[in-house]
């Protein structure tokens, strides 16, 4: 679901195909436009983030690591296609299908005997519940040895698993890499510790962001499972008392932190799925910034950022981002946003 105008197009040499470490760079030499209190962009490199923060700031990150969720099976002679999205109980994942599925009520057929039936309707079309022949951490092993990364039509080399990892994952179960803190090294981390600038954690299990066939999900149908500890609740209550800024280390860190607030607009500890959707309307009680990737018009992720910024300044922003040639997607640059600070 998007309510923004499709007002621009990606040029195709703007897709990032190759990640940032078989371009000749490292992950954190990518590029990162800044858009702060002014509106105002300002052209940087990520490896210069601690430029745009100051003591006492906090950087939370998600820590939900990637499984390879594509598995391929067949029915009869058809052969066909499972992109897992959402993990339901220790044998059941909703998820798209894609090929020819015979009859729905048949097993589609896997590797080393393993079978999955559809069981009904997933969260919102064109998803589906399937229930797996096995459980737990024999299916999970199952999916490493068998399944392979999402892979858009925009990349075309079947690139390792860990090429769609953040360094600091640590939870399985994201079907795809939350991208945004993809240019993160373990040297930047710990040099922005050095400068005082706060290291926090949740998780956040990404699922499925595109359906095939011009189909986005919507938030609203679409859960997510997520789990903010109460190590970083402290932590950031700590910032926001001491008036330092809350900075989030993209959409699905947003997602968590502002779905774990009560009625009296406090943050507090806790774990479930959150379908919360934000648009220019919302008014956030905890993150006080946006470090993420360039969206496509049709994603939600964008209107998020109007959360951020006024719609006509953000598109003004995105606009100055294509004439100055921004990669776009989970191997492309970075856009710090900041919505009640200034970026310095």
């Amino acid at each position: 679901m998007n309510t923004m105008p499709k007002t621009f197009q990606i040029p195709e040499h703007l897709n990032a195909h190759i990640p940032a470490e078989h371009r000749g760079l490292r992950r954190d030499q990518v590029k990162m436009m800044v858009v702060g209190k002014d509106r105002n962009p300002v052209h940087s490199r990520f490896e210069l983030l601690d430029q745009f923060l100051n003591t006492g700031d906090v950087l939370v990150l998600n820590n939900s690591r990637t499984i390879p969720p594509v598995l391929r099976g067949s029915q009869g002679n058809n052969s066909v296609e499972i992109r897992l999205s959402r993990n339901l109980s220790s044998s059941q994942w909703e998820a798209l299908v894609l090929g020819s599925v015979i009859n729905s009520k048949q097993p589609i057929y896997f590797p080393e005997g393993v079978t999955a039936r559809i069981t009904g309707s997933g969260s919102e079309s064109p998803l589906v519940s399937l229930s797996f022949s096995e459980a737990g951490s024999s299916l999970l092993s199952f999916i490493y040895l068998y399944g392979e990364p999402v892979r858009y039509e925009y990349i075309d080399y079947p690139w390792t698993l860990d090429t769609y990892q953040t360094v600091y994952g640590s939870v399985p179960g994201s079907v795809e890499m939350p991208s945004a803190g993809r240019a993160f090294t373990w040297k930047m981390i710990n040099y922005l510790k050095t400068k005082g600038v706060q290291i926090a954690f949740i998780h956040l299990h990404a699922g499925l962001s595109y359906y095939e066939e011009d189909r986005w999900p919507d938030p609203k149908n679409h859960p997510e499972p997520y789990h903010v500890p109460q190590d970083t609740v402290k932590i950031i209550q700590q910032a926001k008392d001491a008036g330092k800024r809350i900075i989030a280390v993209g959409t699905t860190v947003v997602r968590a932190l502002e779905t774990s607030v009560n009625e009296e607009g406090e943050l507090y500890a806790s774990e479930g799925n959150t379908s919360l959707y934000v648009d220019h309307h919302y008014k956030h009680a905890v993150v006080d910034g946006l470090l993420t990737g360039f969206h496509e018009p049709e994603t939600s992720h964008l209107d998020m950022l109007s959360s951020f910024l006024p719609v006509p300044a953000l598109f003004k922003a995105y606009d100055e981002a294509l004439q100055c040639d921004y990669l776009w997607h989970e191997f492309g640059d970075m856009n710090l946003l900041f919505s009640k600070s200034d970026q310095s």
